[in-house]
């Protein structure tokens, strides 16, 4: 299909989706080749079923769940899904916009896929899904705090692990910067040169 033919295919299934879920979907639009829908984030669960069993969609593979992290708006996450129907040959993506307290639908009864896509976003970002059979860490130790993908997680973490000969075991301790040189002037390496440069002495002499 040309790109032409694949954009006018993606407005015909925008136009359904609407047409058949007016009070889900908030906004729709195609980049890249791609339709991108924004959703109720309440009705993401009913929202998915239907991409999955409406003939005209067929949505049935959940290819990822993933976020990105607005720190400074009100509803920080944008939880993001993507779709593929192998039957007609399309992939669609679903946004939610949720706040930092809101519960998301886990859609593990809808795909069962979703079960480690849900607690990855879980562990990396800190939203919650609701009525998820098993939420908790998936990528990060047990005891680990914060969550890695959130802006305003310091690249350092907060604590370290190593092993403690004496105790013959994993220790946690609070991160410590002890590197040394860690004042930094910001000048060129240039500018900090204590030499002059070949020709440089012909730069002043007019």
């Amino acid at each position: 299909m040309s790109e032409a033919q694949v954009s006018e295919a993606l407005q015909e299934l925008a136009a359904h989706i609407e047409l058949k879920r007016p009070n889900d979907v908030l906004a729709s639009h195609i980049a890249f080749g791609e339709l991108t829908l924004e959703v109720v984030a309440s009705h993401i669960a009913d929202f998915s079923d239907f991409l999955r069993v409406d003939g005209a969609c067929r949505f049935s593979s959940l290819v990822d769940i993933t976020a990105v992290d607005h720190p400074t708006r009100e509803r920080r996450f944008d939880v993001v899904y993507h779709f593929l129907s192998m039957y007609q040959n399309h992939r669609i993506r679903v946004k939610i916009a949720v706040g930092e307290e809101d519960m998301v639908p886990s859609l593990v009864d809808v795909h069962p896929s979703a079960n480690w896509f849900e607690r990855e976003v879980f562990d990396m970002f800190g939203i919650l899904f609701s009525n998820h059979p098993d939420l908790r860490r998936i990528l990060t130790d047990y005891g680990f705090r914060g969550h890695p993908l959130r802006k305003d997680f310091p690249t350092t973490g907060y604590t370290e692990v190593r092993y403690d000969e004496a105790q013959k075991r994993v220790v946690y301790e609070p991160v410590k910067l002890v590197q040394e040189y860690r004042q930094f002037d910001f000048m060129s390496p240039w500018e900090g040169a204590q030499y002059v440069l070949p020709g440089d002495d012909k730069a002043g002499a007019k």
